[in-house]
């Protein structure tokens, strides 16, 4: 049995497609692409498919990553990027393809934070904004509720700056949020915090950061 690691966006077509059905959607693709996926022991085999961390509904991607389990011990990235293309699916496109240790640690178990563009979707007031982002910046906690316990989202906002959008009257800014086992971040509890509607913004993902990888100062 061979591990592999697959790189690739999710696109428009796929904007509204939740976490469970993205791993179906899996299945389907890799099975239309007729790659040999390993399957679990018991009762109720399941595919060995692992997502390294669940999208919100809603939210696009530039570099997701998910890994496969193959019975094919011939197996190359080559041949199997290959055989992605041959049978496209809608809303996924195939970035790169790694040979992974098979024994290595769960995928999920190696993202320690994700890097986000978070795009207004409306005309925003630039100086306004800036003046939110640094006071969230300058703040020492920022609690905020999430299923009926509180946290403290302020910790896990490891940077946070404004950066050019779309259009000069709609900003967007760069996030990167921390992912523990305790809590992790999420953009649009930033853009809450920042003191606008979290459903005024555009979120797209582009950047999973793993424990594995010199993160960059």
């Amino acid at each position: 049995m061979m591990r592999f690691r697959i790189t690739y966006q999710k696109t428009e077509a796929l904007r509204y497609t939740g976490n469970l059905d993205l791993q179906k959607i899996w299945e389907r693709f890799l099975r239309r692409a007729e790659l040999p996926v390993a399957y679990s022991q018991g009762f109720h085999p399941q595919a060995r498919i692992q997502q390294a961390c669940p999208l919100p509904l809603g939210f696009l991607a530039l570099n997701e990553q998910l890994d496969i389990y193959l019975d094919n011990d011939q197996a190359a990235p080559a041949t199997i990027i290959a055989q992605l293309q041959a049978a496209p699916y809608p809303g996924i496109s195939i970035l790169q393809v790694d040979s992974i240790d098979p024994a290595g640690p769960a995928l999920s178990t190696q993202v320690v934070s994700s890097d986000y563009r978070v795009e207004f979707l409306d005309p925003q007031d630039i100086a306004g904004l800036k003046s939110r982002v640094a006071n969230v910046l300058e703040a020492g906690k920022i609690i905020r509720s999430r299923r009926g316990k509180e946290y403290d989202l302020r910790p896990l906002i490891e940077e946070l700056s404004l950066i050019s959008g779309p259009n000069s009257d709609t900003p967007a800014f760069f996030l990167r949020l921390s992912a523990r086992q305790s809590a992790t971040g999420r953009p649009e509890e930033v853009v809450s915090a920042l003191g606008y509607d979290p459903f005024s913004a555009r979120y797209i993902r582009t950047r999973l950061i793993l424990s594995t990888e010199k993160q960059p100062a």
